[in-house]
């Protein structure tokens, strides 16, 4: 979403006060929580959260995650195949984030102290390298691991996630993904759910 209606964002003229940029539909959603609607939070960004994990594609082949930090004004980029992307490259995946993030924290703040505490200054951001696991196959995978790992309150990425236990990784993952199915467990019969989850493996 924030990178395809990026350009139609930034060729849109601001107000007098930099906003009245028409900001793409669901943006309002995302920033109060309520969308995904099957785990809504409803907590509203720079309010309720301080901090935001998302995974971002690159060119339909590559899977990297961010972790936004909304009181720092700044991203984390991880990234399991650095030399895949260029620091160029990367400069104009991040541009949207970077610049509407901050747009909507200001824009959707519901009280003029809200809006006072924030700007319309980008964000920046950096790709950390060292101790950031890297991979031959399996990015969306490790893009996941990072921001769970991250989530979980791991300080640095455990030895355990390389590239050797991938596999197990990736059967794990699955295998979680489809247990939060809502009403998993009220299914009697699981064998097709299964024979899916065998194809992760």
């Amino acid at each position: 979403m924030w990178r395809d209606k990026y350009r139609e964002f930034k060729s849109l003229v601001p107000d007098h006060n930099s906003l009245g940029r028409r900001l793409h539909g669901g943006s309002w959603d995302l920033y109060a929580g309520i969308v995904p609607i099957v785990c809504a939070t409803n907590k509203i960004w720079g309010v309720d959260i301080d901090e935001i994990y998302a995974h971002v594609n690159f060119q339909n082949d590559h899977w990297i995650a961010i972790w936004i930090l909304i009181p720092k004004r700044h991203i984390v980029v991880w990234d399991s195949i650095v030399k895949h992307i260029s620091k160029a490259q990367l400069d104009e995946i991040m541009e949207p984030f970077l610049t509407m993030v901050p747009y909507l924290l200001v824009e959707c703040a519901s009280t003029d102290e809200e809006r006072i505490k924030y700007s319309l200054e980008p964000f920046t951001y950096e790709r950390p390298t060292v101790g950031v696991p890297q991979c031959i196959t399996g990015d969306c995978v490790y893009a996941l691991k990072y921001m769970e790992c991250h989530a979980l309150g791991y300080t640095s990425f455990p030895a355990a996630f390389c590239e050797k236990n991938v596999k197990h990784i990736r059967e794990k993952m699955a295998h979680d993904i489809f247990h939060e199915i809502p009403g998993f467990e009220g299914i009697e019969d699981k064998t097709s759910y299964y024979n899916d989850l065998n194809t992760y493996g």
